[in-house]
């Protein structure tokens, strides 16, 4: 019973907002008429069931007539937007709360640290190396400079351990596509080194710095690149200074078309570990090759596909993975190559107790 004075309250300060709003002539504008949205005949029959799909011509993004409605819905969006008085005003104060000089960790490669800075409104960080923490940083990639009008991206990084050279992967108006480039962090120019049609992926370096290990898919047909289905990611070996068509291929799957992988070079540069993904199921296999032996193959390692792995780093064959396989919370168990049965395991942190969930860990 005594809920009703709050309601009143509530109803009452609403009502003298809105009134101060018309005095101010504060109120967003009035909806606009939106533009009629043509239907079509189309009938379906599923196994006796007849289902109407009368918006089926706007699955066509390429066709002129849905080109023409999405024009037309983005005028009258952008026409209400415009129109609201407090917009400018609202543009104006998150400008100022955006505008500070902000900073990414240093990371030393080399004889370089490099490390990411912006100004406050740059629309992407910039790459900076240096010498030491206390030299002079120098520009290594300023991403902003890459397009006139801003719609080419830079995604991930890698610097190779030895900091001669820097991968760097783009993408232009924020297609999922990416081309990974090579800097010479030293001259701070590229090499003709240029990689296409890979997705999804991160460059992982060999220790002496002679190429990196990528994913990608085979060249999509002619006019399919944006909307054809992306099947049987490989990863793939580039070495510095040769072309695209000389990398080696190190890991593929033709009987798991769906599957999706990622690789990464463990600190003592002695394995290649191969992560593979479903979709998006929080689950994935590890698989490894032993790079000290010329004659390895990719073999199975952690291989049931009933939890989430992430290897955080190894002493030669003991492998320190962070899980949630008999902890939702995870874990971090020590498992010895060839021997990666759960009940082989060794736990070395514990899942938390109540709501405490092991997020990350780091080797040093």
């Amino acid at each position: 019973m005594r809920a009703l004075p709050i309601i009143t309250m509530t109803v009452s300060l609403v009502a003298a907002g809105a009134t101060a709003a018309v005095a101010q002539n504060t109120l967003p504008p009035a909806p606009s008429a939106y533009p009629v949205t043509k239907t079509v005949d189309q009938v379906d029959d599923y196994f006796g069931t007849k289902v109407t799909d009368p918006y089926r011509w706007l699955e066509d993004d390429n066709a002129a007539d849905t080109r023409a409605w999405v024009e037309a819905q983005n005028a009258v969006t952008f026409g209400y937007l415009e129109k609201i008085p407090q917009r400018e005003t609202i543009r104006a104060r998150l400008t100022t709360l955006w505008n500070y000089e902000r900073y990414g960790l240093p990371r030393k490669r080399g004889s370089f640290y490099v490390y990411t800075r912006n100004d406050g409104l740059q629309n992407q960080a910039v790459y900076y190396r240096a010498r030491t923490l206390e030299a002079t940083p120098e520009v290594l990639l300023d991403p902003n400079a890459l397009s006139a009008d801003g719609t080419v991206a830079v995604g991930s990084t890698s610097v190779s351990d030895d900091g001669r050279y820097m991968a760097y992967s783009l993408s232009e108006s924020g297609s999922d596509w990416i081309r990974w480039k090579v800097r010479d962090v030293a001259a701070g120019t590229d090499l003709p080194d240029e990689i296409r049609w890979s997705k999804f992926s991160g460059a992982a370096w060999l220790k002496d710095g002679s190429g990196f290990y990528y994913s990608r898919y085979d060249a999509p047909k002619p006019g399919e690149a944006l909307t054809g289905v992306n099947r049987n990611q490989k990863v793939w070996f580039h070495r510095i200074g040769t072309s695209q068509d000389a990398d080696t291929l190190a890991y593929a799957r033709p009987d798991k078309p769906d599957w999706m992988f990622g690789a990464d070079v463990t600190d003592d540069g002695r394995f290649l570990l191969i992560y593979q993904s479903e979709g998006t199921e929080p689950k994935n296999r590890v698989f490894v090759k032993d790079l000290s032996r010329g004659d390895s193959t990719v073999e199975p390692f952690l291989d049931a596909f009933d939890a989430s792995y992430a290897i955080v780093g190894n002493d030669g064959p003991l492998f320190y993975a962070l899980t949630d396989q008999g902890a939702p919370r995870k874990r971090l168990v020590a498992i010895t190559l060839g021997q990666a049965a759960p009940s082989a395991w060794k736990t070395v942190i514990a899942e938390g107790p109540r709501q405490d969930v092991l997020s990350d860990v780091t080797m040093a």
